[in-house]
């Protein structure tokens, strides 16, 4: 027999001095400065408001609205604007398309007195059908403020929604605003509520803490705001119509004497509207709200329409201490606006999606009302380190994915001891 070739040696094999450890450190640490480069720089300091009170952040509305004073980028042959305006905020927009056409520090954080009446008609009106009656007592008129507007609810009597209503924006009562408030559950809820509402119409300026915009510490909205809460209310039927009543008639009661009397007049306090008190009425005014408290001063958002156009404009606080200053501005405004609409280039917009239902007269015909072209400056240094690009953080999160996907592949590979 043939013996048996011997058996070959097997090869030895030289197993390589792997260090798992370091080599995923050093391709995480390669993964993540790549994925930190990629991210947006933070913010620079000083942030918090300036001298205007506007936010250093990029604002909604755009970031031109973000910046302090005047902003406007009129075409060649468009008229200035007016002379004389001493208030510390304003805007001029049009309804239709949330176009802002100028504004002067339009996210200034300034108490807004009864113009907040507008976010809480916003909030409230679609949740009280106005048929609906209810009996005052006692406790839906306890914690009104010293030295509010009131219209004349007396505790006993029964009043229907509308009636409530027309009190709000007519004769800015603030016991017509509790009373609302308390139907829809109680005073906390409905500016819990307020707040809420605000926030989803993008009014980061505003700051909700009684229904009514009496002063109390910390409530503030702006000029932007404002006209936001003008816009989505003149999306309404009601509150388009309550807005431009001028007089109406309001369910009485008992007088000092203890006579019953069954109704009485009321007229709108927006002078503008009903030509009180030496200021002509505004053409074509739709309405909206006007107030005044000691630290507001006066404050106005005023809707008006020509043709086929409608444009709001908020003016807030004039420092002229000229009378009736307020409604003189505006109506300033208003006329410059429909001067200008059509022939300048937005400076912001109000909103992203014009509200359902904007009760402003038939879209204008594009041949007559040419819509203006959208800005396209782009942002700031500054806006563009505290805003950041939505392409860097994707890249960046991918890498930084990329380096612990890395670690733990290169973990198990070392895990596993080779045949």
């Amino acid at each position: 027999m043939t013996a048996s070739p011997p058996p070959l040696p097997r090869p030895s094999r030289v197993r390589p001095r792997v260090r798992p450890a370091r080599a995923a450190g050093a391709i995480a640490a390669a993964c993540c400065l790549t994925a930190l480069a990629a991210l947006p720089a933070a913010a620079s300091s000083g942030g918090g408001q300036g001298s205007s009170g506007s936010d250093a952040r990029v604002a909604p509305g755009g970031s031109l609205l973000s910046e302090p004073g005047v902003q406007v980028r009129p075409h060649a042959g468009v008229p200035g604007l007016p002379s004389g305006l001493s208030a510390l905020s304003w805007t001029v927009s049009d309804a239709r398309t949330g176009q802002v056409l100028a504004a002067k520090d339009a996210h200034r954080r300034l108490p807004p007195a009864s113009t907040l009446k507008t976010l809480f008609a916003d909030t409230v009106l679609p949740r009280l059908p106005r048929e609906a009656t209810h009996k005052v007592t006692d406790s839906d008129l306890a914690d009104l403020g010293e030295g509010s507007s009131l219209v004349g609810v007396q505790a006993g009597q029964t009043y229907t929604v509308a009636d409530l209503w027309r009190g709000v924006f007519l004769s800015s009562g603030n016991d017509a605003v509790h009373v609302l408030a308390h139907m829809n559950g109680s005073v906390a809820r409905t500016v819990a509520q307020m707040q809420a509402k605000a926030e989803m119409l993008g009014a980061d300026d505003t700051h909700v803490v009684t229904p009514d915009g009496y002063d109390e510490p910390g409530q503030v909205s702006s000029a932007y705001d404002l006209a936001v809460f003008g816009r989505a209310g003149l999306a309404d039927h009601d509150f388009a119509e309550y807005v431009s009543t001028a007089t109406a008639q309001f369910p009485g009661g008992y007088d000092a004497h203890g006579t019953y009397v069954k109704s009485f007049g009321i007229r709108n306090t927006n002078r503008l509207l009903t030509g009180a008190d030496g200021v002509t009425p505004y053409r074509g005014l739709i309405g909206v709200k006007n107030g005044y408290t000691t630290n507001a001063g006066n404050t106005l958002v005023a809707a008006a329409r020509r043709g086929s156009r409608t444009l709001i404009v908020t003016v807030m606080n004039p420092q002229s201490g000229l009378p009736q200053a307020v409604y003189h501005e505006a109506s300033s405004l208003l006329d410059w606006g429909f001067a200008a609409a059509g022939r300048t280039t937005s400076v912001g917009t109000l909103n992203a999606a014009r509200p359902a239902g904007l009760r402003t007269g038939p879209p204008p015909a594009a041949a007559h009302t040419p819509t203006a072209p959208p800005a396209t400056e782009p942002p700031s240094a500054h806006n563009q380190a505290a805003d950041g690009s939505p392409t860097a953080w994707f890249v960046g999160g991918g890498l930084a994915v990329a380096a612990v996907v890395s670690v733990l592949v290169l973990r198990r590979r070392a895990s596993v001891r080779p045949r």
